[in-house]
């Protein structure tokens, strides 16, 4: 029997949401602050206005809720499902009022996609976006890659807040606490945005010629975009516009960066090189890399897209590192990459599904369920064929000598086939509207994986269906389904319990 919700339940789910929603008012006030310094009224009153909605919803949602929550494990997924629905939607405002899409779907589709880190986009001349709009993309793809509910604890820490750290799809505490956890996490990625911003601005001055502005303005949203594994990009041809091989480099370098736990960072920190390499995570994630680029070189050869070796190397090495941290930069156009059919194709598509590691900023199926899921239907393969009595090691290596218990294996196995349900649901649904099968599959793997990679399909003109189909599998491809399914129970208590 179905046992409905009380009072008292949503009056604690109200309280952290208005505690998110608070937080994300405060972040907003950084495009806000710089739409006001550049006279660029028509975005400021868009800020303007989704500050004030993001503040009076907070408060209000925080006078709901108790004084003392006590914050339970349904309370804190059901809130972190509800924060990547409704922080998306008030995010759309600057956007829908900017005048640069076409109905409010497509601007909330552009902040479910910044949120969720996948890189998406309805967006029409971008090109001549302002400046602080194109800031607040970018910020978004920050905030959802660092986590909104990280932020939030590290402002708000207080009891029961483990249950959000983890209905965020964050797996491992690098530190005892949650609280300490959230605050490596954003030193991480501090360092990163200064060192990287740093690189970026000297490559834009003295390589590209840049003004010492436009390179910092480049170089701050190509690292919240490469670092955070987005794949929003200041112009509307990606990483092309800048024809810069060090350009892509140093993006490289910081997608990669993305695409690793933060564990790994903490153990790298720590001069523990030898371990994160033995890990079994660290040795799937190589081994799928170097398998689906080897895909990819051969489809191209074969096809004969590019004349030269370095042509081909460069192109080919770019975008399958792109797909495989997840990130969805570009450096050829969306209907040069739909010509790569094939071995290419097929390379591109699972380097977008097995996705990097595992409590990183990528998206994906994750490298270690990749590894536990071989490791799993290899001891099965082997319990079969081996003698009668025969023992099968169970042992894998993460971190420290661990046990593939049947546990483990059933959850890996059922995330592992729940991505590839949603990946098949999505590009069934972009068929039945007459998409061809290859087109469709990898729009519907982008979106599902958090990548953000498109061969054109993704387009302001799309089907209504096909732009929500797109935006649920972000949702729920960013999250790994928990949240969701705790939501979905929540409302299903309550609707039907007693």
């Amino acid at each position: 029997m179905l046992i409905r919700p009380v009072a008292d339940d949503l009056a604690v789910i109200a309280h952290y949401l208005g505690r998110i929603l608070t937080v994300v008012a405060m972040a907003g006030l950084l495009p806000t602050v710089w739409a006001a310094i550049a006279r660029e009224w028509r975005p400021l009153s868009g800020f303007l206005v989704m500050v004030g909605v993001l503040l009076l919803a907070g408060q209000l949602l925080l006078r709901a809720g108790p004084r003392q929550p006590h914050l339970g494990w349904s309370h804190g997924m059901v809130v972190v499902a509800l924060t990547w629905i409704v922080v998306p939607a008030m995010g759309a405002i600057p956007l829908a009022l900017s005048g640069h899409y076409a109905n409010f779907l497509d601007s909330y589709f552009d902040a479910m996609s910044g949120l969720s880190t996948t890189g998406l986009a309805l967006i029409q001349d971008l090109d001549h976006l302002a400046p602080s709009l194109n800031f607040w993309r970018h910020l978004l793809q920050f905030l959802g890659g660092q986590g909104i509910i990280l932020a939030a604890l590290t402002l708000f820490a207080s009891g029961g807040v483990l249950t959000l750290f983890e209905g965020e799809a964050r797996e491992e505490r690098v530190l005892p606490s949650v609280g300490s956890t959230a605050r490596f996490i954003w030193a991480v990625a501090a360092a990163h945005l200064v060192a990287g911003v740093l690189v970026l601005t000297l490559v834009g001055t003295v390589i590209l010629g840049f003004t010492p502005i436009r390179a910092v303005f480049h170089g701050l949203l190509i690292f919240f975009a490469g670092f955070d594994t987005g794949g929003f990009a200041p112009q509307s041809t990606s990483l092309g516009y800048y024809h810069s091989a060090i350009f892509e480099g140093v993006t490289a370098v910081l997608m990669v960066a993305g695409a690793m736990s933060f564990g790994v960072h903490y153990a790298l920190w720590k001069g523990r090189a030898r371990s994160v390499m033995a890990n079994l995570e660290t040795k799937t994630l190589l081994r799928t890399f170097f398998i689906t680029l080897a895909l990819v070189f051969v489809g191209l050869a074969t096809a004969g897209l590019y004349g030269s070796v370095a042509g081909l190397s460069r192109q080919g090495l770019f975008q399958v590192l792109s797909a495989h941290t997840g990130t969805g930069f570009a450096t050829v156009p969306s209907p040069e990459l739909a010509t790569w059919g094939g071995l290419a194709f097929g390379g591109m598509a699972l380097a977008m599904a097995f996705g990097g590691m595992g409590s990183s900023t990528a998206g994906g199926v994750k490298a270690l369920r990749v590894g536990l899921t071989v490791k799993t239907i290899s001891n099965q393969i082997k319990q079969v064929l081996l003698p009668e009595g025969a023992v099968v090691g169970r042992g894998y290596f993460q971190g420290s000598e661990q046990r593939l218990t049947d546990e483990v294996s059933q959850s890996v196995m059922s995330v592992t086939l729940l991505y590839v349900g949603l990946f098949l649901a999505g590009a069934g649904i972009a068929q039945a509207y007459g998409v061809p099968l290859q087109e469709a599959l990898f729009e519907s793997v982008s979106a599902g994986a958090s990548v953000g990679l498109s061969v054109g399909v993704t387009a302001p003109t799309m089907p209504v269906l096909l732009k929500i189909t797109y935006m649920v599998q972000m949702w729920a491809g960013r999250l790994e389904f928990v949240a969701v399914f705790a939501l979905f129970g929540f409302v299903l208590s309550w609707i039907r319990g007693r």
